[in-house]
């Protein structure tokens, strides 16, 4: 057994959760659910920023207490978590007590590669950070995430020094020693990382209040990316605590947007505190409608909400894990949703357990009580490399391999001819390598999982409902 954390990307407060958000939780808790599985004891965060002057101002425009607006907009992350069936060990709010003090103790750690200096440059509000003026020449003045123009702001700053860790985030990425995926990505890091500027890691008290003090300085706050990334060692208890139990993580999950500050900011910090790198920086791609980009004004936002009532929470994480590649970007239609609802879920799994589980109580078949899963090492392989969609292409290809030879051996023939050793031998094999195909999709649909065991206890009982009625 070892210890495995794992962590999710923080999201900021000033909005509803969406369906980035529900890629990040889902695949972490596959990671979490199958470490646990192969006998891991497992810790797991999530939490929400809770900081910075979007949110600020999005109280103010409400005309209500920030610590009002904060405090109920984590509720709806911590009931989004929920119904999403994840189950997280940690949770953090960056405006926790033990998180504020935890970063102004890490400022203080780094406060040898921080300086303070004027700046004037182009800055997007959405991001919450200053662009190049090379980004600024490439994006035509206007933020390609919020659509919006960017703003010429001259203000004096705490600046982490980037330069100082340059060439050791170079060697890290190089040798593995932290592993970005997927592979395509690693080259756009280095790319970003040779030209990275120092980082504005402050803002001027007139310009922000909402944030947590810099220390021995009471005109700057600290800006998001000290606020922010330390949330990943501070609910460990860093710095009062030793984390090296749990330290570095075995996979950090975000999305692509976010992947430069997690791949050149964070490892900068760790660097300056001495603290391992993380093992893996998983990076998934976005979620299209229609091969379009999700907007508002668009009007093709998918609301995950109303993803998981209409076919419940399995049949949502089905879809969302298995269809929505890992790593990249992918489409979602409902007609696509709907699809793979009735013809795999109810065809190919949800049939197969109830015409296996009627045949074997229809002839009294009795289960194997030795059984022992195994886990190919196809499955672990991918698995471990966090190829989540693919591996879940794996066990269903087992499902629908079930479907074939159920079709080719007709158990009902048997039954029918009187040939009672080679039905029984027949029925026992199918079961058994259904109950191992469930036990390897066990990360990904454990609620659908729990009732596919229950259904092949002893006594084995169809089920009354089909698993998943079609629609």
């Amino acid at each position: 057994m070892k210890k495995t954390y794992i962590t999710t990307a923080i999201p900021y407060v000033n909005g509803t959760p969406h369906i980035g958000h529900a890629m990040d939780y889902c695949l972490a808790d596959v990671c979490a659910r199958y470490h646990a599985m192969i006998g891991d004891e497992v810790r797991m965060q999530a939490g929400v920023d809770e900081h910075g002057g979007k949110i600020f101002q999005k109280a103010a425009d409400l005309g209500i207490p920030v610590e009002e607006y904060v405090a109920e907009n984590t509720q709806k992350f911590k009931d989004f978590i929920y119904k999403l069936g994840v189950h997280y060990t940690d949770f953090v709010r960056t405006t926790d007590a033990m998180h504020e003090k935890g970063c102004q103790e890490i400022w203080k750690k780094l406060e040898n590669h921080i300086y303070k200096a004027k700046y004037e440059g182009w800055y997007c509000t959405g991001c919450e950070r200053f662009i190049t003026e090379k980004e600024y020449e490439e994006n035509n003045g206007v933020c390609p995430d919020h659509q919006k123009p960017y703003e010429r702001l001259e203000e004096e700053n705490y600046y982490l020094r980037i330069a100082d860790f340059k060439d050791r985030i170079n060697q890290a990425i190089e040798s593995g020693e932290m592993v970005i995926l997927p592979e395509f990505r690693k080259k756009e890091i280095l790319k970003l990382l040779a030209d990275s500027p120092d980082v504005s890691i402050s803002r001027p008290k007139e310009q922000l209040t909402w944030g947590v003090s810099v220390p021995d300085d009471d005109t700057q706050v600290m800006y998001v990316w000290i606020d922010a990334l330390a949330n990943y060692i501070t609910v460990l208890g860093y710095p009062e605590k030793d984390i090296l139990d749990w330290w570095p993580a075995e996979a950090q999950f975000v999305g692509k947007d976010i992947l430069r500050f997690h791949a050149i900011i964070w490892p900068a910090m760790l660097m300056g505190l001495g603290l391992p790198l993380p093992k893996n920086l998983v990076s998934h791609g976005m979620v299209l409608a229609n091969g379009q980009k999700m907007s508002k004004s668009i009007g093709n936002v998918v609301d995950p909400m109303e993803a998981i009532e209409k076919h419940g929470l399995d049949a949502f994480r089905y879809y969302f894990l298995r269809h929505i590649d890992t790593f990249a970007d992918s489409d979602f239609t409902w007609e696509k949703f709907d699809n793979a609802y009735n013809n795999e879920l109810a065809n190919d799994l949800g049939n197969l357990v109830q015409r296996l589980a009627t045949l074997a109580k229809k002839n009294n078949i009795t289960i194997n009580d030795e059984l022992k899963f195994e886990l190919p090492h196809e499955y672990t392989e991918l698995m471990d490399n966090f190829e989540y969609s693919k591996a879940f292409d794996y066990v269903w290809a087992k499902v629908q391999d079930i479907n074939r030879k159920i079709d080719e051996e007709k158990p009902w023939s048997l039954a029918k001819n009187g040939e009672i050793e080679k039905l029984n031998t027949c029925m026992i094999g199918l079961i058994d390598e259904l109950l191992n195909a469930n036990n390897m999709l066990k990360p990904f649909i454990p609620d659908t999982c729990k009732k596919i065991e229950k259904v092949f206890a002893d006594p084995i009982m169809p089920p009354e409902v089909p698993l998943f009625p079609k629609q």
